[in-house]
């Protein structure tokens, strides 16, 4: 003859935990960090396979896509007092080339800085330069070209004859 079973939940009265361990665990959804995605943030380690499988690796951590900006342009440094000791080098490298006013250096991707003696009239291509190192140029005689500056020149120089014509 079958007796009728006793539910589980009339089985657990008396007994505080009610077969669940740690009391905590049984209260609402404290354990499991909620309903859904909750609960699924950084420290979230009890849904983390949960997420791992549904989205991967990607899910955790920022994006790069999202930063605002460009990244900007690492430029190498180099003093004046290296360029006039290096000279040789730029010579040989194509780098550097004479010319009817003085020397052509072509450094594209370095930043000029004022440290050192400098003594030579040179044009000096490169894409910055710090103040000090524009004044000691100029103070040898020989002038610094941003990269998009010397076509700005040549327009501004168009729209001055075009004025004068005036």
């Amino acid at each position: 003859m079958r007796f009728k079973k006793r539910r589980k939940s009339s089985r657990y009265r008396g007994g505080h935990t009610h077969g669940r361990g740690f009391k905590k665990k049984a209260r609402g959804s404290g354990h499991q960090g909620g309903v859904g995605m909750a609960g699924t943030g950084k420290r979230g380690d009890q849904k983390k396979t949960l997420i791992l499988n549904l989205y991967g690796n990607d899910y955790f951590g920022k994006s790069k896509t999202l930063r605002v900006g460009k990244p900007r342009k690492k430029l190498n440094s180099i003093n004046l007092g290296d360029i006039q000791l290096i000279l040789n080098t730029l010579l040989k490298k194509g780098k550097a080339k004479e010319s009817k006013s003085g020397l052509e250096i072509n450094l594209q991707g370095y930043k000029i800085l004022g440290s050192g003696d400098f003594s030579l009239k040179a044009a000096i291509h490169a894409s910055a330069a710090s103040q000090s190192a524009v004044g000691m140029i100029k103070k040898a005689g020989g002038e610094f070209i941003l990269p998009g500056k010397a076509k700005e020149d040549k327009v501004e120089n168009k729209d001055k004859k075009k004025e004068l014509k005036k």
